[in-house]
């Protein structure tokens, strides 16, 4: 299995990237639903309830099976307008309430711009798309690429279509094919929909030919002459990534078939296009290496593991990436002078991170299949990478604590890794490993790596990342998302991996824990005060109830216990693990109030 299987986002960022303006988006209402702009089928079901209302019908639960009672057939966007408004105009004038903020919802900021738009508006600005295709009537988009500094060609109708420049010549070229919400020559009866005008048909036909193209936000089942459009592109010169949440309709499986598109199963919009967007970016600020370099490591590692001869070639890989880390560390852009801001602190977390991918997918490899020969090989090349980014210095408090973000990243990797293989002893051993600070005392790696134990581990720092200001564990939270992604390489088929990764976390916690002496945790733990414990970080578990009871349950189990107690954990004392466990409980209701 390829490292890049099962990830398509990452290969469409990839793709992106390496084909600067080769791919076109094809947008449809998904993209503005994020921005209280309804999609056709709810607009269906809120016509359907106004009708009804006016007719004197009292409110239903669901206006679908209503309709649908009454009238024997499902409700469809289409007929339901062309038997309302007979005219283009009066079509416009249904749906412009739907798309025009109200002062009210301009203050609280609805119908504007998302994430998404943004996103888009950024990969245009950058160069990555030119061509942006949309059955939307709204002008979101073209709001989101003024504001980030770009006037787009806009073609709304054939008449515009006839006086435009070409999109080879424009920096940003939308076909608005079913037109703007503000022009009575709108499209959206099926009958409408049936066939565009012949200049689109030749505009289309071209792009799809011309292009590859990234599809999101619309559901493939309405528009007939768009389908039609699909099916007759005959282009394989470059890929179709089909973005979808939840389950596809029957026209975009016809779709997706005909063109060998690529499935990239998404949350939302919003998600979907800034998380390609951070790739993109991470790509371009670092020059990383490709996914296919990245590959051949991984692969290398795992053969080289598998036979006792080739123990050398092995060490001499781990040699020669870990020099190549050090180098990309000191030649990267990481000033510590200067002040923070959000903008820099996500930058450099992106760097670091694009530049230790390779290196940590590697330990995570060796803590899974590796054993007791390569495990002192990881453990010098975390000191090694450790004394480099820790030197002394002066500079931003911050800054110089991220330096060692590189050795947080291979420390939770090589974690998962022996977490996934049950090699207690060994992820004991890790978390106990002593390491010399800047300041040339000795601390466990546990101590100074972990968490909040880690310097670098400021809260309100890392909730700078997009979407996390309201995370309350945004480092946990950050690193569990990361490594859902980075560890398919090293754990296989896991049935929840966020159960995997939190039991690295919650051991993790019990290992600190061992720094106080066993009459200190007695007396915390018997108070019945509920403030009152020894400090230890934890991480999402305080939080995720359903992982947290049942990591507690299974550490508490007695097959576990027993292994856990022969690795060393809780100092070989069970009581020690039983009162460790208390305390990690207290602190995770403190957290999850």
């Amino acid at each position: 299995m390829g490292i890049l299987s099962g990830d398509p986002l990452t290969q469409l960022s990839f793709s992106l990237y390496e084909n600067k303006g080769v791919f076109a988006l094809l947008l449809g209402s998904g993209i503005s639903r994020a921005a209280d702009i309804p999609t056709g089928w709810e607009i269906t079901l809120d016509l359907i309830r106004r009708v009804a209302k006016a007719q004197g019908v009292e409110d239903q639960p669901d206006w679908a099976a209503w309709y649908r009672e009454l009238a024997g057939e499902e409700p469809n966007y289409s007929a339901l307008l062309e038997e309302l408004a007979s005219s283009p105009g009066e079509r416009r004038s249904i749906l412009h309430s739907y798309i025009e903020p109200t002062p009210e919802e301009q203050e609280e900021g609805k119908k504007t711009p998302t994430e998404a738009h943004q996103a888009i508006a950024e990969l245009v600005s950058d160069g990555y798309v030119r061509v942006i295709v949309t059955t939307n009537f709204d002008r979101l988009l073209e709001n989101a690429l003024r504001e980030a500094g770009v006037e787009p060609t806009i073609i709304a109708s054939a008449d515009t279509l006839a006086g435009a420049e070409p999109f080879s010549h424009s920096s940003c070229y939308i076909l608005k094919l079913h037109g703007d919400y503000k022009d009575a020559r709108i499209l959206n009866t099926e009958e409408e929909l049936r066939g565009y005008p012949a200049e689109y048909d030749t505009l289309l036909d071209r792009l799809f030919d011309e292009h590859g193209l990234v599809v999101a936000g619309w559901s493939g089942e309405w528009d007939h002459a768009l389908r039609t459009a699909l099916l007759r592109a005959p282009n394989r010169r470059y890929p179709v990534y089909w973005a979808a949440r939840g389950d596809l309709t029957d026209g975009a499986k016809e779709i997706i078939s005909h063109r060998q598109a690529r499935m990239v199963s998404i949350k939302d919009a919003d998600s979907f296009l800034s998380g390609v967007l951070q790739r993109v970016k991470t790509l371009a600020q670092t020059h990383r290496q490709s996914p296919i370099s990245t590959e051949l490591l991984i692969n290398s590692t795992k053969r080289y593991l598998g036979k006792a001869e080739y123990r050398i070639r092995l060490d001499e890989l781990f040699e020669a990436e870990t020099n190549r880390l050090l180098s990309a560390l000191s030649e990267g852009d990481f000033s510590v002078q200067g002040g923070f801001s959000g903008e820099e602190f996500r930058s450099r977390v992106g760097k670091y991170e694009a530049f230790t991918e390779p290196l940590a997918k590697m330990a995570g490899v060796v803590g899974r299949w590796g054993g007791q020969t390569e495990d002192p090989m990881i453990i010098d090349v975390l000191r090694t990478i450790y004394a480099k980014c820790a030197e002394p210095g002066g500079g931003t408090v911050f800054w110089l604590n991220l330096r060692t973000y590189p050795v947080v990243l291979l420390f939770t990797a090589y974690g998962i890794g022996l977490t996934r293989a049950s090699r207690w002893k060994a992820l004991h051993d890790l978390l106990s490993e002593q390491i010399t600070t800047e300041s040339g005392s000795p601390t466990r790696v546990v101590d100074d790596l972990f968490l909040w134990a880690w310097q670098g581990a400021d809260n309100q720092a890392w909730q700078n990342l997009k979407g996390f200001d309201r995370r309350k564990t945004a480092l946990s939270d950050h690193l569990f998302e990361l490594f859902s992604d980075w560890a398919r390489s090293f754990v296989g088929v896991v049935p929840d991996f966020a159960l995997l990764y939190e039991r690295l976390e919650v051991l993790s916690s019990l290992v600190f824990l061992e720094r106080v002496d066993l009459e200190e945790l007695r007396e915390s733990v018997a108070t019945q005060d509920v403030h009152r414990h020894q400090w230890m970080p934890v991480g999402r578990t305080s939080w995720n109830r359903k992982t947290n009871v049942q990591l507690i349950a299974e550490i508490g189990d007695s097959k576990l216990t027993s292994k856990l107690i022969d690795a060393g954990f809780a100092k070989g004392s069970e009581e020690f693990l039983q009162l460790s466990i208390q305390n990690f409980q207290r602190i995770s209701a403190r957290i999850g109030w």
